[in-house]
């Protein structure tokens, strides 16, 4: 195994003008699962052509085998996976597995506040390559931020593609920051974690100190936190809602934060994939309070993962 352990490099220069847009995007991003079982998303960009441009994990907590299912009911292999990006190495994003895997060539990303942990338990692939800042996936830049999760905590992503569409991505934030709503705001797809109901997390049986874990500001977002930051990031046309506690939280009260939301609501489960979700383009923003798009009201269905946008 072996890593650049080098001084970071200076960030790339952004991504000229999106070479493509309109009605037939090229990028897409798929939850495979997400929860406290196992999180894993996939990012997909395609040439002009159709040809596969760049597959990228997002954080990669299911087993191999079970990824490569999932993956290859998606038409993809394991090995066209060119990056594992990490969130952070809980179990639940980081599958021990994957340090087994002989034909995975997939380059292994990761914070360098992560590193040492990664070294320690033998976390490593043969291939990584930890970042501090931005830094390029073929058509595809990723820009993290650290946010508070536990002791070392977690990378939030703004993520750019060449052929225009944007992508937030963050989970396990604990708390949301001003700084944070600069970093996303205005992405055209965010993804985002909606863990519990404040009320059924009091409620439940779960001992005192992993209640004040998961509410204290360095373990996850409520709903209505999720919704709040939602609210005022602003993404321009879609939004995924990721980590739903199976004890303390469901899909339909995750969803009822967002009634009457500007913008097309997916919720992602532990059990079964999302639908491809194309990544639109991201708003011309100055600052936090970025302006909502034109209200379309979202669809109620409590029984549904999906809750597509109607006129």
């Amino acid at each position: 195994m072996a890593w650049r352990d080098l001084n970071p490099p200076a960030p790339p220069p952004p991504f000229p003008e999106p070479v493509h847009s309109g009605d037939d995007p090229r990028a897409h991003f798929c939850v495979l699962a997400s929860g406290s079982s196992g999180n894993c998303s996939v990012l997909r960009v395609v040439a002009e052509s159709g040809r596969p441009e760049r597959t990228i994990l997002l954080d990669a907590g299911l087993s191999p085998t079970r990824t490569r299912r999932l993956l290859a009911d998606r038409g993809i292999g394991l090995p066209e996976i060119d990056d594992i990006v990490l969130t952070h190495l809980d179990a639940d994003h980081f599958h021990l597995g994957w340090r087994r895997v002989r034909d995975c060539r997939a380059t292994l990303r990761l914070h360098r506040q992560h590193l040492g942990k990664a070294e320690r338990r033998g976390l490593l692939l043969r291939r990584n390559e930890p970042f501090t800042g931005a830094f390029e996936s073929g058509p595809v830049r990723i820009d993290p931020i650290m946010m508070s999760h536990d002791h070392l905590g977690v990378a939030a992503f703004r993520i750019e593609t060449a052929c225009g569409g944007s992508l937030g991505f963050a989970t396990d934030l604990g708390r949301t920051t001003d700084a944070m709503i600069d970093h996303l705001a205005g992405v055209g797809t965010l993804a985002i974690e909606s863990n519990y109901c404040p009320v059924m997390q009091a409620d439940s049986d779960r001992p005192a100190f992993l209640k004040n874990r998961i509410m204290g500001g360095a373990g996850h977002l409520s709903n209505e936190e999720c919704a709040e930051a939602v609210r005022t990031i602003a993404p321009a046309a879609s939004v995924v809602l990721l980590h739903l506690s199976r004890q303390c939280n469901t899909p339909g009260l995750a969803a009822r934060a967002h009634t009457d939301a500007p913008y097309e609501l997916t919720i992602s489960t532990q059990t079964e994939p999302t639908p491809w979700v194309p990544l639109a383009e991201a708003s011309p923003v100055s600052g936090r309070r970025a302006a909502a798009p034109p209200v379309v009201r979202v669809r109620p269905n409590t029984q549904g993962m999906l809750f597509p946008a109607r006129g």
